[in-house]
């Protein structure tokens, strides 16, 4: 461990982290099924109460690489606690909000607690010896998927048996866990990048990202050829380009181009997209296919062939077990990295996940045949996220390590939304003749799809050149910094 004052415990150290992480990723998903009840309550269409979850994702995809870097900067404990406790602000907030307006701003105050886990890794490489550290950062990964599961599970809860505003009242108790936890047991960080932050970089990276997630996220109902479609998209792309030739330019840049450009990070961020649009090409369109045709009139019902009639509740049971199994899988993502490599334990979680997608989208009769399936590939996506921020931190600097995995986790959550859209808009496209239910042609195709983009990701993953750093984790800073 590094030089403190105290002596660090590994085992609560990442216990608070955990917390930290799940946290998040729990508010993530605990208000899916909840939608048609905030919308009934706040008097709105469905399109605003959806953008109560795009917003949540887009303020993290934007909050992400800015606070890693300022984690870099100032101290990535210190900047936990600051994400942590605007992530609980927003909690609190979210519960008193009084119209679709205010729910959707609090809503984005509260994704920028996204930004936990490029912090959480950072914290990883200064205080975990290196022989753990995968294990640890397979861990907190592995809190991204199992808190999403658990969530859907929790809102279906809540919203069986009391008001949507419980939701919220549970986030901001979680908030105040990981507050509680991150202040008492995570030290000061011993690394310190010492630069001013690049505001024109975060200013236009923030402005490139929000315009391509809009147009990814209003791309189906606005028309994929329409002109706001394509001149948001573009106009997102345009800042971007321009957002890396200033970044090459710039003394003290947000982010060191040439860092991404070194192969083992580059490969794993390309890996990353496919990863993450993999992912929720398949956990879009599952819930919907348990469900059919429950809700659906008796003579419309009679159409679908597919589907196990499950209620919003069920379905999320459903798929607990694959939240379950990405909790072990993560650390032993880790384990396996050790063993094998970090870039085949990515390839190896990549294929997995496409093999149970496959499965999924060719075996389905009954429910615990997709439980087992989907299982397979969330595991599969478990080892890989664990596998991902290790590969980045072997290829940076300890002061860089906040914002590279920081825009790892953005290039996912871009991924993410890529496939989202791609998965409904193949939803959309393949219905039951003379209906607008969605066909099980449909359901199979994205499904495969994202079967299709693992095994490209899987090929990524096997370009990475493994980059061994043997920075010291004992070691004296020059600077000791002082605890809060």
């Amino acid at each position: 461990m590094t030089n403190h004052s105290r002596p660090v415990n590994q085992g609560l150290l990442l216990a608070a982290l955990a917390v930290a992480g799940g946290t998040f990723a729990l508010m993530q998903a605990t208000v899916v099924p909840a939608l048609e009840h905030i919308r009934a309550d706040l008097d709105t269409t469905t399109a605003w109460s959806a953008w109560t979850v795009s917003i949540y994702l887009l303020s993290a995809a934007v909050a992400t690489p800015l606070l890693g870097r300022l984690g870099d900067q100032h101290g990535k404990d210190r900047m936990l606690l600051v994400t942590l406790a605007i992530f609980t602000a927003g909690s609190v907030a979210s519960i008193f909000a009084w119209n679709i307006w205010s729910l959707i701003l609090f809503r984005a105050v509260q994704g920028i607690g996204g930004a936990v886990y490029p912090l959480c890794f950072s914290i990883i490489r200064d205080e975990v010896p290196r022989e753990r550290m995968g294990v640890a950062m397979g861990l907190i990964s592995a809190m991204l998927g199992a808190g999403g599961g658990l969530g859907l599970m929790m809102g279906g809860l809540i919203i069986d048996h009391a008001s949507w505003r419980w939701l919220f009242v549970v986030g901001t108790a979680f908030g105040l866990l990981g507050l509680a936890l991150v202040s008492r047991i995570v030290p000061p960080s011993p690394h310190r990048a010492h630069a001013s932050l690049d505001i024109p970089g975060a200013v236009m990276l923030s402005a490139g990202l929000v315009a391509i997630l809009v147009a990814l996220t209003e791309g189906r109902a606005w028309g994929w050829t329409s002109p706001r479609f394509l001149g948001l998209l573009g106009a997102g792309l345009v800042v971007l380009v321009a957002w890396c030739w200033v970044e090459t330019r710039t003394a003290q840049p947000l982010v060191d181009m040439r860092m991404l450009a070194r192969r083992p990070v580059l490969f794993t961020n390309l890996a990353g997209f496919f990863c993450g649009f993999a992912m929720y090409a398949g956990f879009t369109v599952m819930p919907m296919f348990m469900q059919m045709p429950h809700g659906l009139p008796p003579e419309a019902a009679k159409l679908v062939t597919y589907g196990f009639g499950a209620t919003a509740t069920l379905a999320a049971l459903y798929m607990l077990p694959g939240a379950f199994a990405m909790v072990p899988a993560g650390p032993f993502g880790g384990v396996l990295g050790l063993r094998l490599g970090f870039k085949i334990a990515l390839a190896i979680g990549l294929v997995l996940a496409g093999v149970g997608s496959a499965l999924v989208a060719e075996v389905n009769d009954h429910p615990w045949q997709v439980m087992l399936f989907y299982a397979i590939s969330a595991a599969g996506v478990a080892i890989a996220f664990g596998a991902m921020p290790k590969l980045i931190a072997d290829a940076v600097a300890p002061t860089e390590t906040g914002i590279a995995t920081g825009m790892n986790t953005v290039v996912r959550t871009v991924g993410s939304a890529v496939g989202a859209q791609v998965a409904v808009t193949l939803l959309a496209s393949n219905v039951i003749a003379g209906t607008a239910i969605p066909s099980v042609d449909g359901f199979r195709a994205s499904l495969w799809l994202g079967a299709a983009a693992s095994i490209i990701a899987a090929i990524m993953a096997l370009l990475v050149r493994e980059h061994q750093q043997h920075h010291p984790v004992v070691a004296a800073h020059a600077d000791p910094v002082a605890r809060r």
